[in-house]
């Protein structure tokens, strides 16, 4: 018979998954994409840690600042946030955005890049680009810029740097990934061998999400839209997180290995038991120790003394 504490005992992942069935439970093949984004946005909607909000058009790109008390005006994390590219906004990354703030003492722009099937690749890019002209415009030294972004902002991290390098523009200091979509084509072994532990994410919906993003003709090996096959030499250090039960796991493995391979600084941590962008629910112990790790590798890079006050 169940028990009043039984809702206590249920591991905080697990009620992390019922809250993404929950909202995939309530689409079906009617629901417009407007009403997936605004049911995204309510569901994750609010902020957990004392920040300050600021919208701010960077450079003709909606976003928002997001500042830590005490942080530094001349150093920031251009964040990217995931969804696929169809989904996601500032609103429904705020709060992990913000934590990302706080644990790291620095402030974070956070920015709406133009969404599929409305707009294809590569305006994601095209934007986030002009985001980080932007902070240069404002007086920041690339050195003094990072990145960070998860899933399909993962994925922007990787091909603004690539973009940037390939138009000799100076890079940032160092980019942080978490769950990063890497490779389009969805052919990493995970999609096999982590298929039923993934409770959400299967190879099929991913090359729907691909073919969303690229149109019909597009190809899922461009570089800049699959950064695994990309020239991945010349790039800042990399921190990469992964869950140990995505399906999307191997795309960061794998980009780990080829970047190493390619000469560049890589961190990997894969986290054991840990599902998509697992970091984005505060109720998950390692959600939180990650994001620790995240915003210290971030601090090291942009050469911030920060020490948070007690809790």
């Amino acid at each position: 018979m169940a028990s009043a504490g039984d809702d206590i005992a249920i591991d905080p992942v697990e009620r992390a998954i019922e809250r993404l069935r929950a909202i995939y439970r309530s689409w079906t093949r009617d629901t417009t994409v407007a009403q997936m984004r605004s049911d995204w946005d309510a569901a994750f909607d609010g902020c957990s840690v004392p920040v300050m909000c600021q919208p701010v058009s960077a450079g003709g790109v909606d976003g928002e600042w997001l500042v830590p008390s005490g942080a530094p005006h001349d150093k920031a994390i251009l964040y990217f946030h995931g969804g696929g590219f169809r989904i996601g906004s500032v609103a429904s990354h705020r709060d992990l955005a913000a934590r990302i703030a706080d644990a790291s003492g620095c402030r974070v722009l956070s920015i709406n890049y133009r969404l599929a099937p409305e707009h294809r690749f590569p305006a994601a890019l095209d934007d986030v680009l002009a985001a980080y002209h932007y902070l240069r415009r404002q007086g920041l030294r690339p050195a003094d810029i990072v990145f960070a972004g998860d899933s399909a902002g993962g994925n922007l991290v990787l091909a603004t740097m690539l973009a940037a390098r390939d138009r000799r523009l100076p890079l940032p200091a160092a980019g942080a990934l978490m769950s990063p979509w890497t490779d389009l084509t969805a052919s990493g072994a995970s999609y096999e061998s982590r298929a039923e532990a993934d409770p959400i994410h299967q190879r099929a919906m991913i090359l729907a999400l691909a073919r969303n993003y690229l149109g019909k003709d597009g190809d899922p090996r461009n570089p800049l839209a699959s950064p695994l096959y990309a020239d991945l030499t010349r790039l800042p250090p990399l921190l990469v997180q992964v869950g140990d039960r995505e399906t999307v796991r191997d795309d960061s493995v794998d980009l780990a290995a080829r970047a190493r391979a390619a000469g560049c600084e890589v961190e990997l941590q894969v986290w054991d038991g840990m599902i998509h962008v697992f970091q984005m629910f505060p109720e998950i112990p390692h959600a939180r120790e990650a994001i620790a790790s995240l915003a210290a590798f971030l601090r090291s890079h942009l050469h911030i003394s920060y020490e948070r006050a007690p809790q």
